[in-house]
């Protein structure tokens, strides 16, 4: 790819999208990166502050609803690419205000593929031929499925069976990205995750949560019985996964990315404690005395479990780090951010 190349990257503030910005800057030195994020609750400017003055890289704040300013930035940057992080991903709040998980997951994905199929191609199936390169890339979630039983993983054929208003939303945000490449013709690529940990989440997600809850002396506050299961994977390793479907992915192909670490809450809470307890010890006890079970979340799927094989044997994929190794980094993270003095 010759000279520098324009990539739009939304939501590049929230958690996965600050991860993945550095690492991608740092790896393609040829590549502009411009971020565009509306910088809500779950997006922070802060979020990307070692960028400092990067020429490599324009932040604009606004919204990907906003068709007029998503054709601007197309029209003023000569957008190659882009990279669809931007979401409401709060299954908490899609509950309790499920219409703008509507608004921006479907109708933002859709005003999105929608102006770049209008810039890079002459009509369905014929790309301009400076833009025949150009490729859409949606990052979704193994939400998308449903819920799993006690044995079995999800692959990219398992059907959908979304099971709360943000799983839908993802669902159908999948759907319209699927859509532009089987009727326009459109490069398009889906990504979907597994829960994602590390640096940078938003405080409220449940590692955060455990972590800031711990050294508060607060009760550390776990859905149920604590048996849900979930696969973690740690935030670099996805952005790895990230970089190699959207260069090296089959125009149309989905895939599954996903840590192979099953995990159930009680295990993240206790794990988590143990950690604390070596590094930065309480008055008193353990921290696993903190752990209060609090009325379950409606409709809480009980266990995800992603099958990576696809990514792992057509585009070579691995992830580095296994839980262990990955929620320790994690911790001392987050340790450095809420400090110790709030106990």
């Amino acid at each position: 790819m010759p000279g520098k190349k324009n990539i739009l990257v939304t939501g590049g503030l929230g958690f996965i999208g600050s991860n993945f910005i550095p690492y991608f800057l740092e790896k393609y030195p040829d590549y502009h990166v411009i971020n565009l994020d509306l910088v809500t609750y779950a997006g922070e400017e802060e979020n990307l502050s070692e960028l400092g003055s990067n020429q490599h890289y324009t932040f604009i704040k606004g919204d990907i609803r906003d068709r007029c300013l998503v054709e601007t930035i197309f029209n003023r940057f000569d957008i190659r690419g882009v990279i669809h992080f931007a979401a409401e991903s709060h299954v908490d709040n899609s509950i309790s205000n499920p219409g703008v998980f509507i608004e921006t997951n479907v109708n933002g994905t859709f005003t999105l593929i929608d102006e770049a199929f209008k810039y890079w191609m002459e009509t369905p199936f014929v790309y301009k031929p400076e833009y025949k390169d150009c490729r859409f890339h949606h990052i979704s979630t193994d939400e998308v499925y449903g819920t799993l039983g006690e044995t079995g993983y999800f692959t990219e054929e398992t059907p959908y069976a979304p099971n709360s208003p943000y799983a839908a939303s993802k669902a159908s945000s999948d759907m319209v990205v699927r859509s532009y490449h089987h009727t326009y013709g459109m490069n398009t690529v889906i990504t979907n995750c597994s829960n994602n940990y590390g640096p940078k989440q938003h405080d409220e997600k449940l590692i955060p949560t455990v972590i800031r809850k711990a050294l508060g002396g607060e009760p550390i506050p776990i859905y149920g019985d604590g048996s849900n299961i979930r696969d973690w994977l740690y935030v670099k390793d996805h952005c790895t996964g990230i970089d190699l479907a959207f260069h090296k992915g089959q125009a149309g192909e989905v895939y599954n990315i996903g840590g192979k670490n099953e995990r159930d809450n009680n295990y993240i809470a206790r794990t988590i404690c143990d950690i604390l307890d070596e590094v930065c010890p309480g008055h008193s006890g353990s921290y696993k005395e903190q752990v209060t079970y609090v009325e379950d979340r409606a409709g809480h799927d009980r266990r995800y479990a992603i099958d990576a094989a696809k990514i792992e044997n057509r585009l070579g994929w691995r992830a580095k780090e296994n839980f262990e190794s990955g929620i320790r980094k994690t911790v001392e993270w987050y340790v450095r951010k809420y400090g110790s003095n709030n106990k």
